[in-house]
């Protein structure tokens, strides 16, 4: 996920605004996410999630970053695509309603452990993290791919 956001970051940083900024948050995230991935439920019999304050951090991120696409950098995306013309147009409407059930999922991960506290047994959490995991990965594929529209059609 990091080498997509790199990536992603060379291919279009520097364009524009907006952008920049939401892949930033994106790799913020990224780098959450792996810090939270990386604990192991054998790492200490005790306590083996990470902190509730690090689990609150990544929720907080994960909401500005699906709240940045859906209000900033999707609006962006859908002009571009109107002025685009019909191909243009018919590739945002295949993409943004497989983005929106990522959206779902994510949102789920929010309302489940936005608010957890030490005393919180979080049975769930390691295989929560691991789909979620999954769901960024396939949104961070739709999104660069969306992307990349916008930015051939500034091209043009």
């Amino acid at each position: 996920m990091l080498t997509r956001v790199e990536k992603a970051q060379q291919k279009w940083g520097g364009s524009h605004t907006v952008i920049d900024k939401w892949l930033n948050e994106r790799q913020e995230l990224i780098v959450l996410y792996c810090k939270m991935a990386g604990f192991s439920p054998y790492d200490n019999k005790d306590h083996a999630l990470p902190e509730p304050e690090q689990i609150q951090a990544f929720c907080q991120i994960l909401m500005d970053y699906l709240s940045a696409g859906h209000f900033e950098v999707y609006d962006d995306i859908a002009k571009a695509c109107e002025n685009k013309g019909p191909e243009s147009q018919q590739l945002a409407s295949n993409i943004y309603p497989r983005i929106s059930s990522t959206t779902d999922i994510a949102l789920d991960f929010n309302d489940k452990y936005a608010e957890v506290d030490k005393e919180d047994l979080l049975k769930e959490f390691d295989n929560d993290l691991s789909v979620l995991g999954e769901t960024l990965e396939v949104r961070f594929e739709l999104e660069d791919e969306l992307i990349d529209n916008l930015f051939a059609n500034h091209a043009d």
